[in-house]
């Protein structure tokens, strides 16, 4: 098993977040997939907080998917599917085999800023806080295609996709959790 001292840190704060936006759904069986779910550990800490929840957890390294089917064993964890291989930079058709209508929450944890975007993470074109400066120059070293999304661009491709932003959520270490919704 893989093991990110970061998720330890940060999946209790994620977790609430979740729980609250799911609170209100937590009367009926929902099914999640997470894009990038690295380890694994996030995904068996929110099954074991949310068992109203199927899990579907996703990555495109081998390494991480057999890091996520050992803390699946480890844990137990019922609620937990087996990972599935799906790049999230492909069309949806491409996911898994997975229909557009089959999620009721797509979680993407420290994902957006490994993909292509041209801007940066920033709030109409001001990178804050002003250490998430040196965070995006390391990254466009690694790939010049990767970089910190500005959430006015994510809030423009969700709305042309039916959905809205319905909330940004300061979290610790300059972390935002940005939750969209279905239109």
């Amino acid at each position: 098993m893989l093991l990110s001292p970061q998720a330890e840190r940060n999946w209790e704060g994620l977790c609430a977040v979740l729980e609250d936006v799911l609170q209100d759904q937590s009367h009926r069986h929902l099914f999640a997939l997470e894009l990038g779910s690295g380890t694994g550990q996030h995904v068996i800490r929110f099954a074991q907080k949310m068992p109203f929840v199927t899990w579907q957890p996703s990555d495109i390294k081998e390494e991480s998917l057999d890091s996520i089917k050992a803390y699946i064993a480890a844990t137990n964890a019922k609620t937990v599917l087996q990972p599935v291989h799906l790049d999230a930079s492909e069309l949806w058709e491409k996911w898994a085999g997975l229909s557009r209508n089959s999620c009721d929450v797509i979680v993407a944890i420290n994902l957006l800023h490994y993909s292509s975007f041209k801007t940066v993470y920033a709030i109409n074109g001001t990178i804050t806080p002003s250490c998430n400066e040196q965070l995006d120059a390391e990254l466009r070293k690694m790939n010049p295609d990767w970089g910190l999304p500005d959430i006015d661009v994510l809030r423009q491709l969700a709305y042309g996709n039916g959905m809205r932003m319905e909330r940004m959520i300061e979290m610790e270490e300059y972390y935002r959790c940005l939750i969209f919704r279905k239109l």
